[in-house]
C-alpha cells in the first residue's frame, strides 16, 4: 500500500445527538494529523452518533447537521487532508445513510449506503431510503471505493466497485460488539479482498450507547487478506498509512468482555450525566460483580453501595458485603429493613391470606429494597446500577420494581456461569471479591436457609438449556437435558418477558441480547 495516499485513520467515540461535541472530535482528529495527511477516514454518522434512530427523522436535526458539515466544508478551504466523513444526508427528497468527501472548499463526492441492514439491533430500513450501488472515488491517481458499514457484508457491492476500477476498499463503520463479531467481520473483509485482490480499510466506532458497545478494532487488510494493522479495542485510537505493520495485543474472551461491560456502563454514565452510581451490594456474588466493574468503570469514589440486611440475612453475607466494599475502596452504608417489613405486613395482613401468600412476602422485601435505593437515588443524583444476570432474567427470577430498579445493568446479557468466570478473572488482575462470595451457594436471602437452586436447576444446566432456546433457537426434542425439565424451562422464559419489558438497558454481549435483538411477544401461547 506504499504507493497509495497518505490516510489517517481515526477510530472515535462520538455520543448520539452531541453534534458541538462531535464535531470537536473531527477537528481534533483533523488539525493534529501528521504532516503529509491526504485523507481521514472516521467512522459511520460520526457527526451525529451511531445509532440515532429515530433522531434523524427530525427536519431540525437534520439541518442543524447540515450547518455542522457546511462549516467543515468553509474550513477545508485553509486544510489539506481531505475528509472522508459518514452523516446522515439530504439528497432530494430521500435521506440517506452517506459518505461525503470535504475537501478544498466543497463536498468533492457524495455516495450512499446500499444495504440497509434490518435484523438484529439496526432498524435502519425505517429511517433511511437506500442508495444506488455505489461509484467509486478518485482522488489524485488511487481510485476509492467507498461501502458504508453493511455494504462490505454483500459481495455484489465490492464487485461492482471493482469492476469500475476500484484499487483501494474504504469502509466506514457503527458495527457493535458482540462475542463472536470480530471472526466475521474479519471474513467477509477476506472474501472481499481476495476476490477483488484490493486491499481494505476498516474504521469502526468505539464507545457506549445505551445497550449497545462499540468496540473500535479498526484494522487494514491486504489484497491478499492477511491484517497488517490493527487498532485497540474499546478504546479511541488513531493511525497513519502507510506506516510499519501494527497490531494491537490480542486478548482472552473473558477480558474482551469485561471490557465491554466496563465501556457500556462507564459511557452510560458520563453521557447521560449521572455524578455516579448506587448498588445495593448483598454479600452474593451479582452485585459484587456489579460493584468491581463500576469501580472499574467509574472509579471507587463514584460508587456508593448498600446493604440492606433483613431478618433472613446470614451474618455471612453482612461480613462479604464489607469485605467487598473494603477491597474495592467504596462507600457502605448500611440500612436495615426489618421496619419497611414490619410496616407492610401489619398493613397488609388483613388482605393477604400469608399461608396462601405463595411468594408475596418475600417480594416485599425486595420491593423495599428498591424503595430505599431509589430515594438515594433521587437525594444524590447517583443512578440506581441493576444487578441481575441474563439467566435470572430469562426465568424471571427477579421482582419488579424490588431488584430489578435501576437506571442501567452492566450484567444482563451475562449468563450465570459468565458472572462467576468473570469474578475469577477479574480476581487474578487484583483481588476485589471475597473467595467465599464465589463459592458460596447463591441464594435471595429471603426465607430461611433459601438457595436458587430451591427454585431453579443448577446454573450449568439452566445456562445450557438457555443459550439452546435463545441463542439457537432450538425446540425442546433438539435439547440434550430432561424434556421435562426443558419444557418447565421454556415456560418460565416465555412468562417473564412482560417482567424483561420492564427492565432496566443493559450491555449487549451475545447476538440475542434482551430488547433490540430478541423481540418475543408477552401475549404468547405457542407451547411447542
Amino acid at each position: 500500500m506504499n504507493n497509495l495516499p497518505q490516510i489517517h485513520l481515526a477510530q472515535l467515540n462520538p455520543t448520539v445527538g452531541d453534534l458541538s461535541g462531535n464535531l470537536d472530535k473531527i477537528r481534533s482528529v483533523r488539525d493534529n494529523a501528521p504532516d503529509g495527511t491526504d485523507l481521514i477516514v472516521y467512522p459511520e454518522m460520526i457527526t451525529c452518533g451511531y445509532p440515532a434512530d429515530d433522531l434523524v427523522l427530525k427536519s431540525d436535526f437534520i439541518d442543524a447537521i447540515e450547518i455542522i458539515v457546511s462549516q467543515l466544508v468553509k474550513e477545508s478551504k485553509e486544510k489539506i487532508p481531505y475528509l472522508i466523513l459518514s452523516t446522515p444526508w439530504r439528497d432530494g427528497n430521500n435521506l440517506r445513510n452517506a459518505v461525503l468527501v470535504i475537501g478544498n472548499g466543497k463536498i468533492q463526492f457524495e455516495t450512499y449506503k446500499h444495504e440497509l441492514p434490518n435484523d438484529g439491533v439496526f432498524d435502519e430500513k425505517r429511517v433511511f431510503q437506500e442508495g444506488p450501488l455505489p461509484k467509486p472515488y478518485v482522488y489524485k491517481d488511487t481510485t476509492i471505493g467507498i461501502m458504508i458499514c453493511e455494504d462490505m457484508w454483500h459481495p455484489h457491492v465490492a464487485s461492482h466497485l471493482a469492476n469500475m476500477g476500484a484499487e483501494l476498499f474504504i469502509v466506514p463503520n457503527g458495527s457493535p460488539f458482540q462475542t463472536d463479531i470480530a471472526g466475521l467481520r474479519e471474513m467477509h473483509a477476506r472474501i472481499r479482498t481476495t476476490e477483488a485482490n484490493i486491499p481494505l480499510i476498516y474504521v469502526n466506532q468505539v464507545g457506549g450507547q445505551d445497550e449497545l458497545v462499540f468496540d473500535g478494532a479498526s484494522f487494514v487488510m491486504s489484497a491478499n487478506g492477511d491484517i497488517t494493522h490493527k487498532l485497540p479495542l474499546f478504546e479511541e485510537a488513531t493511525l497513519t498509512l502507510p506506516c510499519e505493520n501494527t497490531a494491537a495485543a490480542e486478548i482472552s474472551e473473558l477480558e474482551t468482555i469485561y471490557k465491554a461491560v466496563t465501556l457500556g456502563l462507564r459511557d452510560y454514565v458520563h453521557k447521560n450525566g449521572f455524578p455516579g452510581v448506587l448498588i445495593g451490594l448483598s454479600g452474593g456474588i451479582d452485585s459484587a460483580l456489579s460493584a468491581a466493574i463500576a469501580v472499574d468503570a467509574l472509579g471507587a469514589e463514584n460508587v456508593h453501595c448498600v446493604m440492606m440486611p433483613s431478618p433472613y440475612t446470614s451474618q455471612e453475607s453482612l461480613e462479604d458485603a464489607a469485605d467487598c466494599a473494603k477491597l474495592l475502596g467504596v462507600q457502605l452504608n448500611t440500612i436495615p429493613i426489618d421496619q419497611a417489613m414490619e410496616a407492610y405486613n401489619t398493613m397488609l395482613t388483613t388482605h393477604i391470606d400469608r399461608d396462601n401468600a405463595g411468594t408475596t412476602f418475600e417480594n416485599v422485601q425486595s420491593r423495599a429494597r428498591g424503595i430505599i435505593l431509589m430515594a438515594l437515588s433521587n437525594a444524590s443524583g447517583k443512578m440506581v446500577l441493576s444487578t441481575g444476570n441474563k439467566s435470572e432474567m430469562a426465568v424471571g427470577y427477579a421482582t419488579l420494581y424490588g431488584d430489578m430498579c435501576g437506571g442501567f445493568n452492566a450484567l444482563k446479557d451475562l449468563y450465570k456461569m459468565q458472572v462467576y468466570a468473570l469474578s475469577e478473572w477479574r480476581n487474578k488482575q487484583g483481588k476485589v471479591i471475597p473467595e467465599r462470595i464465589i463459592t458460596k451457594a447463591p441464594s435471595a436471602e429471603l426465607k430461611p436457609d433459601q438457595t436458587d437452586q430451591d427454585s431453579l436447576p443448577p446454573y450449568e444446566v439452566l445456562d445450557d438449556i438457555l443459550e439452546c432456546l435463545i441463542e439457537k433457537e432450538l425446540g425442546p426434542d433438539d435439547i440434550k437435558h430432561d424434556r421435562d425439565l426443558v419444557l418447565r424451562v421454556w415456560r418460565m422464559l416465555d412468562i417473564a418477558e412482560y417482567k424483561r419489558r420492564q427492565s432496566p438497558p443493559g450491555v449487549k454481549i451475545t447476538a440475542k441480547a434482551f430488547g433490540r435483538n430478541r423481540r418475543y411477544p408477552i401475549t404468547n401461547k405457542f407451547r411447542g
